[in-house]
């Protein structure tokens, strides 16, 4: 094998003629040296694409830091991906403690997508949240406080049943990894119904695109892969032609408003703020004297 591999095979064949006997060896051993300099490259494109996630959050969090503005952004999309990133931190520390020579680097990589859900992830649902409903936190602290555990609560069940989910789809991972990439569909789904207009970066949206395939394309379409899976080259496009078509969904609607794609007749009819003013009749008596217009002219002449 060549010295990028990370499992290398020997087979043989060990003949004996005086006794008899003859035997056939074929076994696999691990090289662990480059299995090691592979996980390693990988936590890096891992804390790497976290770092950058962590910039665009920060961005996206400014952009919409008005309430009327956090009011258009979908709870679903923002919280979809909080939960994604917070499975992805389970994964990571989790190999991290079972391969104790790559802990520190798992553990950097789940710190960061750590940081990520619980501060960055869970501060924008809170305001989204907030803007949605306003009095909840107007009302004093046992409000605000019941609005919290609200919010948690969802937040974690759904973190909850979705490891029962996973558990009980593990048969069908292709599935379950289309329907997990499928966060900006809430969004798509929530501007077009309110006509909310711009409510994400573009920049948030194709930087949340790339870095968030970078892991399962790796896995997919890298033949030598650190986790030693068999390439999946027609899932790896259909993943990111599914990607692509969301963000060219919001894009569209940036461009050309959130409901572009609905027949007009399907549309509810708006109120026109500029309605033309019906033409009244001309007023026939003078404003000053109060005498008809034509038979003051009349009695001039």
């Amino acid at each position: 094998p060549g010295g990028g591999e990370a499992l290398v095979s020997i087979a043989g064949n060990v003949t004996s003629p005086n006794c008899g006997v003859e035997m056939s060896v074929n076994t696999t051993a691990m090289k662990f040296d480059v299995y090691y300099g592979k996980a390693m490259h990988y936590t890096l494109m891992v804390t790497a694409a976290s770092f950058v996630q962590v910039l665009l959050l920060v961005r996206q969090i400014e952009y919409t830091n008005a309430g009327s503005s956090a009011n258009k952004v979908s709870l679903l999309t923002i919280g979809q991906q909080a939960i994604m990133d917070s499975y992805l931190c389970l994964v990571h520390l989790t190999t991290g403690m079972v391969v104790e020579a790559l802990f520190n680097a798992f553990a950097t990589a789940a710190f960061f997508e750590f940081m990520i859900f619980s501060i960055f992830e869970m501060r924008y649902l809170l305001i989204i949240w907030k803007a949605r409903r306003p009095l909840g936190f107007q009302e004093g602290w046992d409000t605000m406080r019941r609005e919290l555990s609200m919010l948690y609560s969802r937040f974690y069940g759904c973190l909850l049943g979705g490891i029962v989910v996973i558990y009980q789809m593990q048969k069908y991972p292709s599935i379950l990894l289309i329907v997990s990439y499928g966060y900006w569909v809430p969004q798509i789904y929530h501007s077009a119904r309110y006509d909310h207009r711009k409510p994400l970066l573009k920049r948030y949206i194709f930087g949340m695109s790339i870095t968030r395939l970078l892991i399962p394309l790796y896995a997919l379409a890298c033949p030598k892969n650190f986790f030693h899976s068999e390439p999946a080259n027609r899932l790896a496009i259909t993943l990111s032609s599914w990607v692509l078509l969301q963000v060219v969904v919001l894009l569209l609607q940036h461009y050309r408003g959130p409901r572009f794609f609905i027949p007009s007749r399907l549309l509810p009819a708006k109120y026109d703020y500029y309605r033309r003013i019906p033409e009244a009749p001309a007023e026939q008596d003078c404003a000053i004297c109060m005498m008809p217009v034509g038979g003051a002219a009349d009695d001039g002449e």
